[in-house]
């Protein structure tokens, strides 16, 4: 009966104690989850990115990314609240190779993530029909594309980052011919909704100038033997030869016209502007003329503290870097400003926004979805490195 009654107190004793450790680890847990419920509470709220992350436009996409995660880093780090409850904004982000087929396949994997806007895409031949894809899913989109089509679908939740080709071609044709003097232009596109569309406006303005087009010819997004189309348009003694496409192409193509003795001027748009035109030129990148929509980093409205803060995190800005942060912040901002994450409610604000970016002191836009003031800005390589030659327009 002892024996019996002293296992009795034991497994009693055993219990009590069981019981006890398990009241303090449930006592410990919910001080944790305590501790935690805000950053737990907060709801996420999605924003969909696509660009070339991969081949050779990745230096573009990546540098576009990094744009748009330091703008989500910084509203995160305001703490914002949205119909009184905490948000986290969170980037989801994809690879759309810069090719057309694979940007609806992944407009499709954007929106099946839940997000609650666009930015993106990069090219104009992939923002083009990824539109559509968000348009009828009823998700806001501000796009890098600068094809004059993307805004003229009629879709009413599309906007702008740059300027069009429009404003660029039309700006960078009158230069040629009354700044250059150039009277003899031969133009090559490659064929691309963005190189094609650019060279289109280009021309219309040149020929509006005076100048006389000696050749248009084309290539495809994917050449990087231009021989061919050079010596043709060699016999013709153009003074310029303007060139729509990237600069994976362009470096190629000015080494090779340098090869043949042809001595034109090369002049470009944006997609050519950059370090990678200048590394795989070499030599042969001196004097080439290229614009890019907006101002230069130094000369934006926010551009020395964007910059050394993006230094900081990611390394030196690409140049679609700033327009991806106003981008990004811009829609934030509108979704703030409604109050509410649904597109239905924050469109008509973001549609009448007036925001001072890091790229503008003033960014809003038309009816279309279009930028209402965007400069250019005229760029030659000099010694190796891009100089200012003139800024053309924007708001000041």
């Amino acid at each position: 009966m002892t024996r019996h009654l002293s296992q009795f107190l034991v497994s009693a004793l055993g219990l009590a104690v069981a019981l006890t450790a398990c009241s303090s680890k449930q006592e410990e847990a919910g001080q944790a989850g305590a501790a935690s419920a805000p950053g737990a509470a907060a709801q996420i709220v999605k924003i969909g990115f696509a660009a070339p992350l991969t081949g050779p436009q990745a230096h573009y996409g990546k540098g576009y990314q990094n744009g748009v995660q330091l703008a989500i880093d910084d509203a995160n780090a305001a703490k914002p609240t949205i119909a009184g409850k905490p948000v986290i904004f969170q980037l989801v982000a994809e690879d759309d190779m810069a090719d057309p087929k694979t940007a609806t396949q992944v407009a499709q994997r954007i929106l099946d993530a839940g997000v609650a806007g666009m930015i993106g895409h990069f090219n104009s031949g992939t923002s083009i029909p990824a539109s559509k894809v968000y348009a009828d899913a009823g998700i806001p989109q501000i796009a890098m594309a600068t094809a004059p089509t993307l805004t003229q679908q009629g879709i009413k939740s599309v906007f702008r980052s740059l300027t069009s080709d429009i404003q660029q071609g039309s700006v960078m044709g009158q230069y040629v011919v009354e700044k250059l003097k150039a009277k003899k232009i031969a133009i090559i596109d490659d064929r691309t909704a963005y190189g094609q569309g650019l060279a289109d406006e280009f021309e219309k303005a040149a020929k509006t100038a005076g100048g006389n087009i000696v050749s248009r010819e084309f290539t495809n997004d994917k050449a990087s033997d231009f021989m061919a189309i050079l010596t043709s348009i060699k016999g013709k003694k153009p003074e310029v030869v303007f060139f729509g496409g990237t600069d994976a192409q362009s470096g190629p193509l000015v080494k090779q016209m340098r090869q043949i003795g042809l001595k034109a001027t090369l002049v470009s748009g944006e997609m050519t502007r950059s370090d990678t035109f200048v590394k795989l030129a070499g030599d042969a990148a001196e004097g080439t003329i290229a614009s890019m929509a907006g101002m230069p980093l130094a000369q934006m409205p926010g551009g020395a503290d964007f910059e050394k803060r993006f230094t900081a995190r990611f390394g030196e800005p690409e140049i679609y870097s700033p327009y991806g942060y106003d981008s990004t912040r811009v829609m934030i901002a509108a979704m703030l400003k409604a109050d509410s994450i649904e597109p239905a409610k924050y469109l008509p604000i973001l549609a009448g926004i007036n925001y001072a970016g890091v790229t503008s002191p003033k960014i809003s836009y038309d009816a279309k979805g279009d930028l209402e003031s965007g400069g250019i800005t005229v760029y030659k390589v000099t010694a190796g490195k891009w100089e200012v030659l003139e800024s053309i327009g924007g708001a000041q």
